[in-house]
């Protein structure tokens, strides 16, 4: 472990409810909870202001609107946050070419790798100049933490939380994760926190007061070693700079379990074409095609096959998509599909769209049209308008979805900038002055969508 703390660890502020906050004046400082909002949906991020009646990431949402009925419930913009999210990480990266994502809004940095940080000093200084510099570029807040070693980085942004900055001093180490909750550790789960604390140990103190002999009897060799080693405040993992994608793959869960094989059939090729969009986006390509099927009884199912060689042909993935289906029984009905790739590969062998084709003369183009049943039609007429997605008015403006139903749809018209909180109005879902639009940027001058 280093002597300075040059390893830098940045973590976004709620960050896809600040977000939202930030483009939509008049949810300022009010409780915003994203993520699904089926009867099945899951909280994304909930705003402080929400985490204050107790809603938090992973919660079933149902949940979430029992404990706070008031907050706004918006859907994800995940176009937005990715665009933004890549405007964050140009910031890490001009201050080192050693930056780690861990997620859209999570990072690490290798500060000494990139001459921004060699002591203490320095490393406080870079660290107050990137929270400064996100602010400007995003109008979003983050926090910092500063330690010899990824393990301790993450612990001081946790404790700066929100927007604040936490220098761990190198020496100070052990008294500081001395007092702590096991689970603070790397790698100590809800599981093993429970199998700790069924054999007295409950703090990070005890587990080094217990030994490593007595840890690898209680969890392993390999995990005994690791855990004693953090406890005692080393951690030797390096920054890495690129972490290798190892997959692709897009699912969906039904507010309603599908019963219909046709309506099961249907789902699988749509989710194929997006997972290959995905792929493609990336400029990646795959061997082995993935189906999930999570039924009715919350039994979850895999299968798989592994082609000739990689491919990113949209009609190949569902060839064998469909191939994968048919070995898996449905008749009791399905509740979460998914559809992947992996044995990626950043390039194709264009022939394997042989193995898609039931004979010579098939129409490319038709192959690449899957029809919706009649039922999905009328469900994605009736989402045209997700709660918080951006749309525009002939006559008012820009403004974002508050709700949608019995065909009509509420828009509060307010862009980023606006210091006041936007007119409310209501139109028919079918209003030809209404169209759904690109979110603005949070900062004048700054990227939108891209």
């Amino acid at each position: 472990m280093r002597n300075a703390p040059t390893i830098l660890h940045l973590d976004m502020d709620a960050f896809f409810a600040s977000v939202e906050q930030a483009s939509k004046p008049s949810l300022r400082g009010k409780a915003v909870v994203v993520g699904g909002l089926g009867p099945r949906g899951v909280v994304a991020t909930a705003s402080y202001e929400a985490r204050v009646f107790g809603v938090h990431s992973a919660m079933p949402m149902a949940q979430a609107r029992r404990l706070a009925p008031n907050a706004a419930y918006l859907v994800p913009r995940f176009g937005l946050y990715r665009s933004i999210s890549d405007q964050v990480m140009a910031l890490l990266r001009a201050l080192s070419p050693l930056v780690e994502p861990l997620s859209l809004d999570e990072a690490f940095v290798d500060l000494e790798a990139g001459g921004a940080a060699w002591d203490e000093a320095s490393a406080r200084l870079a660290g107050q100049k990137l929270r400064a510099d996100i602010r400007a570029v995003t109008a979003l807040t983050g926090s910092v933490g500063l330690a010899a070693s990824k393990m301790l980085a993450k612990i001081a942004s946790e404790r700066a939380k929100p927007d604040g900055l936490v220098l761990i001093e190198p020496g100070t180490e052990r008294a500081l994760l001395g007092p702590l909750s096991v689970r603070t550790l790397p790698g100590v789960g809800p599981a093993t926190g429970d199998h700790l604390r069924r054999a007295g140990i409950s703090t990070v103190e005890e587990i080094a007061e217990a030994g490593e002999d007595e840890l690898v009897r209680l969890l392993g060799k390999a995990h005994g070693h690791a855990l004693y080693a953090m406890a005692l405040a080393h951690d030797e993992r390096p920054v890495v700079a690129e972490r290798e994608t190892k997959s692709v793959s897009v699912e969906d869960t039904y507010d309603v379990d599908i019963h219909d094989r046709l309506r099961v059939g249907l789902e699988v090729q749509r989710l194929a074409d997006r997972c290959v969009r995905r792929l493609r986006g990336a400029g990646l390509s795959g061997r082995t095609i993935v189906l999930k099927v999570r039924r009715y009884d919350f039994s979850t199912l895999t299968r798989s096959e592994t082609l000739r060689g990689p491919t990113d042909d949209p009609a190949v993935v569902r060839e064998a998509a469909a191939r994968l289906l048919d070995s898996v029984d449905t008749t009791g009905g399905v509740r979460l599909l998914g559809v992947g790739v992996s044995g990626l590969a950043d390039y194709t062998q264009e022939d394997l769209f042989a193995q898609a084709a039931a004979g010579e003369g098939v129409d490319v183009l038709a192959a690449e049209a899957v029809p919706e049943p009649v039922a999905e039609q009328e469900a994605v007429a009736e989402r045209r308008w997700p709660a918080g997605h951006d749309v525009r008015h002939a006559e008012y403006g820009h403004g974002w979805v508050q709700g949608s139903g019995l065909g009509r749809v509420t828009v509060r018209f307010e862009t980023p900038g606006s210091s006041e909180p936007g007119r409310v109005r209501t139109f028919r879902v079918d209003d030809p002055g209404l169209e759904p639009t690109d979110p603005l940027p949070l900062v004048p001058g700054g990227q939108g969508v891209r």
